[in-house]
């Protein structure tokens, strides 16, 4: 027996079939066929009307709470959310307890993923506990299977730690990724900086702290001659500031949240503490930076950023609310919502496919036959509101419950693996 996708838009600009409707063949875990009108027999068939197919997604680097903090997010919750929102492999950020920074590690991500619907990436610690104190051996765990290493969550605050990491890394050919954000200027800001922060008596976080960062990075990266790739970067001057360095040549790239494309810092005017996240929501003006730097080719590709937190972390005064949002489920159809009118269908998945699997140096992956089968099915125009059965992960912090919302995944398809919105769902 073997399953056959019927009648999908196939997206792959690598493909000689791009954009034309096509059927896929899958027996075995393998990409057997592709084509027009394939035979049927024999075949169990799955026909979904109006959607498309494409490589399947990645997500840079998502937060996980396996090990230590299971109750916000487990690796089966984690696979569950991410499969609904499209994705076939997912990076695994290091701020677990303890935290992903040696070899034993990254080899306990990569055991538990084996049964997985999704493809774990692990990242390693740049430093002992993501402390930033010590570095760590990094060739280890590169040896074991991480594929980048960063601090997650906790943003580099030590100029020689990053400088020590991007030469270490240098020797290896390793990326070393950073958050971008000066502790000592964002304090204790909840918002960011401007005319919302000051009308609601918040203290504010100013584009400063991460542009401060983003040039004391890069200073370093020039020095270093290494690999850095910036993440999740959120302000007009980051994005200008990575454009000049790569018309300078550096190996720098960036990425953005899908939130930040789509909300702006007015989006907390009513105290929702689900919009509360790092980096924070913008200004207007940002948003459109960060619009016209993926335009561009200044941002490489689309992340999600999830930062699953449970209600007791998330439900109490704004102040004491912790920073963060479930959005695996969800940002495939924030980005298509804020970008419907910027970038056409198959620049859009370049974002979530070939941008990112380029930044990690992974191999290029195509709807080739004789390959494993590994793709996304999707609608592209379908109009939908998440709710929160829509939410897969653990922790429903999700901030665009209740928008409306236009793009869905359907599909996925992995392997061996086959998981469809319908089978998730019934599985709950």
């Amino acid at each position: 027996m073997h399953r056959l996708f019927c009648n999908l838009k196939l997206v792959d600009p690598t493909h000689p079939l791009h954009l034309k409707q096509v059927d896929l063949r899958v027996q075995d875990g393998q990409l057997v066929e592709v084509g027009s009108a394939l035979d049927a027999r024999d075949a169990e068939l799955i026909t979904l009307d109006q959607c498309s197919v494409s490589v399947g997604w990645l997500d840079l680097e998502a937060e996980v709470g396996d090990p230590g903090q299971e109750h916000r997010e487990d690796l089966v919750s984690l696979a569950a959310a991410a499969t609904a929102g499209g994705y076939t492999q997912v990076g695994l950020r290091p701020n677990t307890f303890p935290a992903i920074h040696d070899k034993a590690g990254v080899s306990y991500l990569l055991q538990k993923g084996k049964t997985l619907p999704v493809t774990l990436l692990p990242i390693g610690a740049i430093s002992r506990d993501t402390a930033g104190l010590e570095i760590t051996e990094m060739l280890d765990m590169r040896a074991t299977g991480a594929v980048a290493y960063s601090d997650g969550s906790h943003s580099l605050q030590h100029a020689g730690l990053l400088l020590r990491a991007l030469l270490y890394a240098k020797s290896f050919r390793g990326l070393i990724m950073n958050q971008p954000l000066e502790k000592t200027i964002a304090g204790s800001g909840q918002i960011h900086e401007g005319l919302v922060s000051t009308s609601l008596g918040m203290r504010g976080i100013p584009s400063l702290a991460e542009e401060l960062m983003v040039e004391r990075d890069l200073r370093l990266l020039a020095y270093t001659d290494s690999r850095l790739h910036l993440s999740h970067i959120s302000t007009a001057g980051a994005v200008a500031s990575v454009r000049a360095a790569k018309a300078q040549g550096l190996h720098v790239t960036a990425s953005v949240a899908a939130l930040n494309l789509l909300l702006t810092v007015e989006a907390l005017e009513d105290f929702s503490s689900n919009c509360k996240v790092l980096p924070p929501l913008r200004s207007e003006a940002d948003r459109q930076a960060l619009l016209a730097g993926l335009k561009d080719g200044t941002i490489d590709c689309i992340a999600a950023n999830h930062t699953p937190r449970e209600i007791e972390a998330k439900e109490r005064e704004f102040t004491y609310a912790d920073f963060g949002a479930a959005m695996l489920s969800t940002a495939f159809a924030a980005a298509a919502t804020a970008l419907r009118d910027e970038l056409t269908e198959t620049e859009l998945i370049a974002l979530f496919t070939s941008g990112p699997r380029r930044i990690l140096g992974l191999p290029t992956v195509g709807l080739r036959v004789g390959e494993e089968a590994q793709f996304t099915i999707y609608h592209y125009n379908e109009q939908w509101t998440p709710e929160r059965r829509d939410i897969f992960s653990k922790s429903k912090n999700a901030p665009l419950l209740g928008h409306n919302l236009i793009g869905r995944p359907v599909a996925t398809v992995n392997g061996h693996h086959f998981n469809s919105l319908a089978r998730i769902k019934a599985s709950e």
